[in-house]
């Protein structure tokens, strides 16, 4: 059902909507040679170990307003991380048995700047470095989720999670589950306008990818895609300089590395003659 706009609403009991952002963060990388290869994944494996995945998600849970109960973290043999986070709610409103419709489709903070409040919430990463066994490919996955209940939805931590990773492919996933009832019994199935995830990213970064969206609005689903606009074959480099290979070289990697890139972005196998 619509929800008014600007207008608080009573509620019988707690606002108790689920609402949980879950995206996969892609890096590419191509290597000459397996020892290339060896060094790319014991530069994600630091980069990316437990410990650095646990310092972001207690940022996150900053921006989030949420107070950590638990972290259980691992890193995995030969290449992987995990991280969950449990954390209870912090108080957002003086009178917790009503709740202000948000009309605010805005970016959060980015990694550098840390603010923000919302409820409470559990947050998890894992990683998932990968490669083809001979075209030289790699590819580090980071999958990511941030469930919240109550007031405010955790799309504010979007911003700051994308310019963690800075990732060359997204795709981004965002549900509101369950219903809040107000006084008089009437149920609210969402308690925020949005019409896109992307409106929760900065110009910077929308300007920076090629997006789709894939919205099911009256099941208050939201899918956004996101790929990378510019090609720099250094970007994607480990090991070895565009300038250091030849020409031909530099033509069959380029195809490589962007077919490995569409097939991810399309969820499709891609033939090519």
């Amino acid at each position: 059902m619509q929800i008014p706009r600007n207008k608080s609403i009573k509620l019988y009991g707690f606002n108790n909507l689920t609402k949980t952002l879950s995206f996969n963060l892609y890096d590419i990388c191509y290597t000459i040679s397996p020892e290339h290869r060896k060094d790319y994944f014991e530069y994600i494996d630091t980069e990316y170990n437990a410990d650095r995945l646990v310092k972001i998600l207690k940022d996150v849970a900053k921006i989030i307003g949420a107070n950590i109960l638990n972290v259980a973290n691992q890193d995995y043999h030969p290449q992987g991380a995990s991280v969950t986070m449990l954390v209870a709610e912090n108080q957002v409103i003086e009178d917790e048995k009503s709740v202000k419709i948000i009309d605010n489709e805005s970016p959060g903070p980015p990694s550098e700047d840390i603010v923000g409040h919302l409820d409470k919430s559990h947050i998890a990463v894992h990683t998932y470095p990968e490669s083809h066994p001979d075209k030289g490919i790699s590819t580090f996955r980071v999958d990511i989720d941030v469930s919240t209940c109550g007031e405010i939805s955790p799309l504010k931590a979007l911003n700051y999670l994308i310019t963690s990773f800075e990732p060359d492919i997204g795709v981004i996933d965002y549900k509101v589950r369950g219903f809040t009832r107000n006084v008089n019994g009437k149920k609210f199935f969402i308690d925020h306008k949005i019409n896109s995830i992307q409106n929760y990213m900065t110009r910077e970064t929308q300007e920076l990818y090629q997006m789709i969206d894939v919205n099911v609005y009256q099941e208050n689903i939201f899918h956004t895609k996101m790929l990378l606009k510019e090609f720099d074959l250094d970007h994607y480099l480990f090991g070895v300089k565009e300038k250091e290979l030849k020409p031909a070289d530099r033509t069959k990697i380029k195809k490589r590395i962007e077919k490995e890139m569409l097939e991810i972005f399309y969820d499709r196998n891609i033939t090519r003659k």
